[in-house]
């Protein structure tokens, strides 16, 4: 296989939403239908402050599972925090080796402190692949 170097910023996506700690999960889980976002990244609350992130299968697992009301949860009681992260400019295998090492599924893409996307193994593989074998 070719050793192109294709970055993560080529084939993250942008379906996230960013919403404050304090937010309600069934605030979330309408916000990430109405966006077919599947990622919640919570905001900072303050510069020192890390990022959290709440997947769907945090909801299923510590809401629904558990029978907990969604509008009595706040995202801060479920989310993961902090999180790893990574910059647009890492290349799809280290990425990957990441994922790995790690037992990740999804990460935020970070520039100059802003969460500019998500990359997931769906696009590590049909997008990174897809383009490291052009």
């Amino acid at each position: 296989m070719d050793n192109k170097f294709i970055p993560v910023r080529d084939v993250m996506h942008t379906k996230h939403i960013e919403l404050d700690g304090l937010a309600t999960v069934k605030e979330a889980i309408d916000a990430m239908r109405a966006d077919k976002a599947e990622v919640v990244i919570v905001k900072k609350r303050h510069a020192n402050d890390a990022l959290g992130m709440v997947l769907l299968s945090d909801i299923a697992k510590l809401v629904l599972a558990k029978n907990r009301a969604p509008e009595r949860v706040n995202l801060y009681e479920i989310m993961s925090k902090p999180i790893i992260t990574v910059e647009p400019d890492l290349g799809v295998r280290y990425c990957a080796r990441l994922f790995d090492n790690f037992g990740l599924g999804n990460v935020p893409v970070v520039e100059n402190g802003l969460v500019i996307g998500i990359v997931s193994y769906p696009e590590l593989v049909f997008d990174g692949l897809c383009k490291i074998a052009e």
